[in-house]
């Protein structure tokens, strides 16, 4: 992205004055200054301690594509967000609790092929567990399931950091159960889980979660908790295509107990109430942890709201409507929106890009919101009655 002074002012002479040099602004310092003004509106201090010291090690390690000038576009069709952006914000929010911020990041995305994309992703992973002293061991357990000689699927490897208040910084690691083509997920996720002792797990998860094939019920995501976490988990992710309400509670129930009938009522809230996801998919994630073998001890479910809004700002009062309904503050959105961009929530839709909820058989509820850096492109916001809500593509 270039800025430029859009006219030459005349001199007192009368004549044109030259035009202004122009200023190039890289990747890496655009997502710098958005993880510099999200530390703050998380309340964390972004200079001068460990909490923005580890983001900007996630960041040291994006490469190439760190320089690269945002104008030149970005340097690879990145799955991570609509515009190829190669990372993203979110916050998690619990009642009577501090907000975390994470950041995720694909540090493969200058790759020209997949397989490079994994080998710079895991070359990254390696380097900041030598800064942050964690094992990446359990990347190395499944590396055969993931990372192919010849692969598949849309992505490799993606790192992200969670900050969380009084913690040390928490790592994630997501990897693609496509990478021997989609025909063969289901296989690469049994398979990881039984490598991880949830083996047992396995036919509860295809039954409920994955009734409808593998066309409607993707398994899309398959990620692990590394370094500093109470208790680590192995998680799947599936998205759910064309799916009702109804039908996203029968996988919410996968998770013991009451929780999972909050599931409706949220989904509803935060898409509007549509009659089906038509657009993009609903996403669960089940986790898994060693508190229980054969269920999931967590799950959460992912509402795409920029496709369920006709703008940021409806997006917006259905987030901040969602965390209101359980009892937390919402006052870091309007934070993080500031500290995001600089334009108004109606001039566009999908910053904010997920309102999840999170839920687990041992801690509150959280309901987490997601950013897109909105590096590469604004989606202009949808036609629409914007009183009613209505939804036209």
């Amino acid at each position: 992205m270039a800025l430029n002074n859009p006219r030459h002012p005349r001199s007192a002479s009368g004549r044109t004055s030259p035009p202004a040099p122009r200023t190039t602004v890289t990747l890496g310092e655009h997502l710098r200054g958005q993880v510099r003004r999200m530390c703050g509106a998380a309340g964390f201090a972004a200079r001068g301690d460990d909490s923005g010291r580890a983001l900007s090690d996630l960041l040291d390690l994006l490469g190439p594509a760190a320089h690269r000038p945002l104008e030149a576009g970005p340097p690879s069709r990145s799955f991570v967000c609509d515009d190829h952006s190669p990372a993203e914000f979110s916050l998690a929010f619990s009642a009577g609790s501090p907000v975390s911020l994470r950041l995720l990041v694909e540090h493969g995305c200058s790759a020209s092929t997949l397989e490079e994309n994994g080998r710079l992703g895991r070359q990254a992973l390696e380097a900041l567990a030598a800064r942050r002293n964690f094992s990446t061991e359990p990347v190395r357990r499944v590396e055969d399931l993931f990372f192919p000689s010849a692969r598949d699927g849309r992505f490799a490897l993606w790192c992200a950091m969670d900050l969380r208040q009084d913690l040390a910084a928490g790592i994630k690691v997501y990897v693609d159960p496509q990478a021997h083509g989609r025909e063969r997920s289901a296989q690469v996720a049994q398979e990881a889980l039984n490598r991880f002792g949830f083996g047992r797990a396995w036919p509860a998860l295809r039954e409920r979660a994955m009734p409808r094939g593998p066309d409607r019920d993707e398994i899309l995501f398959f990620a692990l908790d590394l370094g500093s976490w109470h208790t680590p988990r192995v998680k799947v992710y599936v998205a759910h295509h064309d799916i009702t309400v109804a039908e996203a509670l029968t996988v919410s129930r996968l998770l013991p107990g009451e929780p999972a009938e909050r599931v409706g009522e949220f989904c509803r809230l935060v898409a509007g109430d549509p009659e089906r996801f038509v657009h993009r998919p609903l996403v669960s994630c089940l986790s898994y942890t060693e508190r229980h073998r054969t269920h999931p001890s967590g799950y959460t479910v992912h509402v795409p709201v920029r496709d369920y809004a006709p703008d940021d700002e409806v997006a917006r009062d259905r987030a901040v409507a969602a965390l209101r309904r359980h009892g937390m503050d919402p006052g870091a959105i309007d934070s993080a929106w500031a500290a995001m961009t600089s334009r108004r929530p109606r001039d566009g839709v999908g910053l904010i890009a997920y309102v999840s909820l999170v839920q687990s058989t041992w801690q509150p509820p959280r309901v987490n919101v997601y950013f897109s850096p909105e590096a590469y492109a604004v989606r202009p916001p949808r036609a629409t009655n914007r009183v009613q809500e209505g939804w036209a593509t």
